[in-house]
């Protein structure tokens, strides 16, 4: 039996109509949905829960933990490689980022490909720990090919199939770690160490 033309074509509208839904319904939701997922916070802790961190880089590796005295000024002070207040800012910046930043994506390699992402070995790596004696680490490695992010892995864990999940988080972390030693310490203030300003006296003159 012949069909219609039209009928045909009614017949081919429905099936184009049918498979765009299925694409943009079912599967496409199903990728904006694993999307939405993925640009997640890289830690869930707050910034008040870190007690201490240590960065590592290829030139050093620095220790910074917070002040006893919640109140006090520093709030953050540098056990080694030097001792002394460090500088809030700086250390804000990076606790912004750790605290607030997403990853954009995640990529499931395998641990012998890390290498091509510059994470074995890294350009720096970042051990956060917690108040309450939880550990986290910031992995980061060289930005990816058009420059917008740095790959990363955060709390780097083999899955079952062996893979590792590489991030790509934002190139600010690589500014924030990568610092001369001494613009972690916190800026001298010198207008405290000058002395005061004195007029000299007039010396008195004998008249005759």
């Amino acid at each position: 039996m012949k069909l219609p033309r039209t009928t045909l074509i009614l017949i081919l509208l429905a099936l184009g109509l049918g498979g765009f839904v299925y694409f943009y319904e079912i599967r496409g939701a199903t990728q904006r949905e694993e999307i939405k997922e993925q640009k997640q916070k890289i830690f869930s802790f707050g910034e008040d829960d870190v007690q201490s961190l240590t960065i590592k880089t290829k030139k050093f590796t620095l220790n910074l933990e917070r002040s006893p005295e919640s109140s006090s000024n520093p709030k953050w002070l540098i056990k080694s490689p030097i001792s002394g207040p460090a500088n809030d800012a700086i250390v804000s910046y990076l606790m912004d980022l750790l605290v607030k930043d997403n990853s954009d994506r995640t990529l499931s390699t395998p641990a012998k490909h890390l290498g091509e992402f510059a994470l074995d070995p890294p350009q720096a790596t970042i051990n956060i720990t917690l108040k309450n004696r939880q550990s986290h680490q910031l992995i980061l490695g060289k930005s990816n090919f058009n420059g917008r992010f740095l790959y990363a892995q955060a709390d780097p864990a083999a899955k079952p199939d062996g893979n590792i999940n590489v991030l790509l988080v934002s190139t600010d972390f690589a500014n924030a770690v990568n610092r001369e030693l001494s613009e972690w310490k916190q800026p001298v203030d010198n207008s405290q160490k000058l002395p005061p300003l004195t007029i000299p006296k007039p010396t008195p003159t004998n008249s005759k």
